[in-house]
C-alpha cells in the first residue's frame, strides 16, 4: 500500500494555509515549503506538521520540485494554498492508494469558488489538474507561470473535485492577471514567439466567445460573465505584452525603431 506524501508551496498565504493543511490531516505526511513568507504563514504550517522549510523562490517548477524531493513517500500530492481536498476526494485517493495504483499519476478536476459561487463552465471547470503522481515518473517542468508535471505514461482521472478558492474580489484577480500576465510574456519571449497583430486582435474575442458560449459560462449569471471577460482579457493582456516584449527585443538588435 503506497504512503502518501501532500506538498505545498507558500509564499504569505496566512489567510489560506489552515484551512489547505486542514483537508490533507489525513495523510501519511505533509511538506510545505515557504518562499520567506512576510506574514505568519510558517508558524500557521508548523501547527499542520514539523516538517515546514524556507528557501528562497527559484520558480513555481523548481519549488514544487524541491518539496517533492523531501518527502518520504514516492506518491506525491501537490496541493496550492488556496485549494481544499474534500472528504469525496480524500476517500477517492485513500481508495486508490490502498493498492499500487495502475497509472503512475491522475488528474483531478478543479472547481473555483468566485464571487459567491462554483462556477462550472468557461476554462475554468473542470480544469483537470495533474496533481497526484509517483515522483518517479514525474516532476514539475521548470517554466515561468502555469507550471505542469510531466509524467512518463498516460495519466488516470479522478471524479471528485479539488476546490480553488483562487481570488478575494475581481480587484485581487486583476492583481493576479497582471502578475501572471507579465510571466506568460517572458515564457512566450524564452520560447521566441512573438505574437502578430491579428493574433493579438483576434484571439482574446475568440477566447470570450469560447468561455461564455461553448464552455457555458452563460450558465453561472453575472460570475460567468466576468471570469469569461477577464479570461479574454487574460489572453489580451498576455499576447499584448510578448508582443511589446519581442518589438523591443527588434528594435534593440536592429538598431532601429520597430514597426508598429
Amino acid at each position: 500500500m503506497p504512503k502518501l506524501t501532500v506538498t505545498v508551496i507558500t509564499r504569505n498565504e496566512s489567510a489560506n494555509i489552515d484551512a489547505a493543511l486542514a483537508s490533507v490531516a489525513w495523510a501519511d505526511e505533509i511538506v510545505v515549503v515557504d518562499a520567506e513568507s512576510t506574514d505568519d504563514t510558517v508558524a500557521a504550517a508548523r501547527r499542520h506538521t514539523e516538517r515546514v522549510y524556507v528557501r528562497a523562490w527559484p520558480g513555481y517548477g523548481a519549488q514544487k520540485n524541491h518539496a517533492a524531493a523531501l518527502a518520504s513517500h514516492d506518491w506525491i500530492l501537490s496541493l496550492d494554498a488556496d485549494e481544499r481536498v474534500t472528504p469525496a476526494l480524500a476517500t477517492e485517493i485513500q481508495t486508490l492508494l490502498a493498492r499500487e495504483p495502475e497509472r503512475r499519476g491522475y488528474r483531478i478536476p478543479r472547481l473555483s469558488h468566485y464571487l459567491g459561487r462554483w462556477i462550472r463552465g468557461t476554462d475554468w471547470y473542470p480544469d483537470y489538474q495533474l496533481r497526484l503522481y509517483d515522483r518517479r515518473a514525474g516532476e514539475w517542468l521548470s517554466r515561468r507561470v502555469h507550471e505542469s508535471v510531466k509524467l512518463s505514461g498516460e495519466p488516470g482521472v479522478l471524479s471528485n473535485d479539488l476546490q480553488h478558492f483562487p481570488y478575494k474580489d475581481i480587484s485581487d484577480h486583476l492583481g493576479t492577471i497582471d502578475r501572471y500576465t507579465t510571466l506568460a510574456a517572458e515564457q512566450l519571449q524564452a520560447d521566441r514567439r512573438v505574437p502578430s497583430i491579428l493574433g493579438v486582435a483576434v484571439h482574446p474575442p475568440l477566447a470570450f466567445l469560447r468561455n461564455y458560449v461553448l464552455r457555458g459560462g452563460f450558465r453561472n449569471g453575472s460570475a460567468g460573465l466576468i471570469v469569461s471577460a477577464l479570461n479574454s482579457y487574460y489572453v489580451f493582456l498576455k499576447l499584448a505584452k510578448a508582443r511589446e516584449r519581442g518589438t523591443r527585443a527588434a528594435s534593440e538588435g536592429s538598431g532601429e525603431r520597430a514597426p508598429r
